[in-house]
């Protein structure tokens, strides 16, 4: 599905040139915030991994894959979705101890995805994981986590209006929680994004809670693979967008399956097949670590903080013709 969402009397704060060393300043600033905030090392990620590993991420269980074969192996890789499982893996493989973590710069090639303001069939975002304990699989670690990533993404922001001061629309210091059924529960009238949008309207900063199991509507609040994320310790965050007057998903993160989730998911799921791939099994037997982790888009905050109206003002992608027809027409400057 495409999209466009157009602005009245939209015009970018920056030039195209300027904009430029706005993305480069704030991609550098908030991924020293962050690694400092949640003690994480930076390393090296793959862009294609092989297929029937295991270890590309599912995503809603729907999407398809890039893939493509390999002359010199003879085997086929696919194009990564995320790395949710793949960090885990790297956690153990590193070394890595109790509090310590890692990120990425992650980029992903998702075909199916919308085309919008805010969504590209290219995904970059800072992918992290780190190793917790399992006192720490909580609600109180999980929004402590939360906390202080809203804390790096104030921090970017201040130092963004230091250096570019007409950029001066509000980002949130504080984030409200709610959980997915809680926010059902308040608008039940409303579909999902509906009632994204009216919480994110009231608080600016919200962080919504237990997202893949189903409500007691009969429906989950949205998708998530049955593999990764534990159902009841997980999240989006989402701030309010002054530009587009919309709610934008700036991350999506959770604490990561245990044995005992992971076996109760996969089965809610249907997916009890996948036991058979080593990563699965690594989870089940307690091989791997128990983790946090998430993803933070790239162009998402850079859209937020940079005051852009569509996603392909920050990144380089491929657009419908019309869609790009009609940014030109309403001041949105594509790169």
């Amino acid at each position: 599905m495409t999209k466009l969402q157009t602005v009245e009397g939209y015009t970018p704060k920056l030039s195209l040139r300027d904009t430029q060393c706005a993305i480069k300043f704030v991609k550098d600033t908030f991924q020293r915030e962050l690694s400092e905030r949640l003690n994480l090392q930076r390393i090296s990620a793959p862009l294609i991994v092989e297929a029937g590993s295991g270890i590309n991420d599912d995503l809603n269980g729907v999407e398809r894959k890039v893939s493509f074969d390999i002359r010199v192996t003879g085997g086929t890789a696919e194009v990564v979705q995320s790395l949710a499982k793949w960090k885990r893996t790297a956690l153990k493989r590193y070394g890595f101890e109790h509090g310590e973590g890692l990120y990425t710069d992650m980029s992903a090639i998702r075909r199916d995805d919308d085309m919008d303001n805010d969504h590209s069939v290219y995904v970059d975002q800072w992918d992290w994981e780190k190793v917790i304990s399992a006192d720490e699989r909580t609600v109180e670690y999980l929004q402590s986590t939360v906390r202080n990533i809203v804390a790096a993404i104030s921090a970017a922001k201040s130092a963004v209006r230091a250096e570019y001061p007409m950029l001066d629309a509000p980002v949130a210091d504080e984030v409200y929680f709610i959980t997915a059924q809680q926010l059902e529960d308040m608008y039940p009238d409303l579909t999902p994004k509906q009632r994204e949008r009216a919480v994110t309207r009231e608080h600016r900063a919200v962080f919504i809670m237990q997202i893949g199991d189903k409500l007691r509507s009969g429906a989950p609040h949205d998708g998530r693979a049955p593999d990764y994320d534990d159902w009841h310790l997980n999240g989006d965050l989402l701030y309010w967008d002054y530009v587009r007057d919309c709610a934008i998903e700036v991350s999506s993160m959770g604490i990561r399956v245990d044995a005992q989730s992971l076996a109760a998911q996969l089965a809610a799921a249907g997916c009890e097949d996948r036991m058979k791939y080593d990563y699965h099994k690594g989870v089940a037997s307690g091989q791997l670590p128990l983790t946090i982790g998430g993803g933070i888009g790239q162009s998402r905050l850079c859209m937020l903080l940079l005051e852009k109206a569509h996603i392909g003002e920050v990144q380089a992608s491929v657009w419908p013709l019309k869609m790009r027809e009609e940014c030109a027409e309403h001041g949105i400057v594509l790169l």
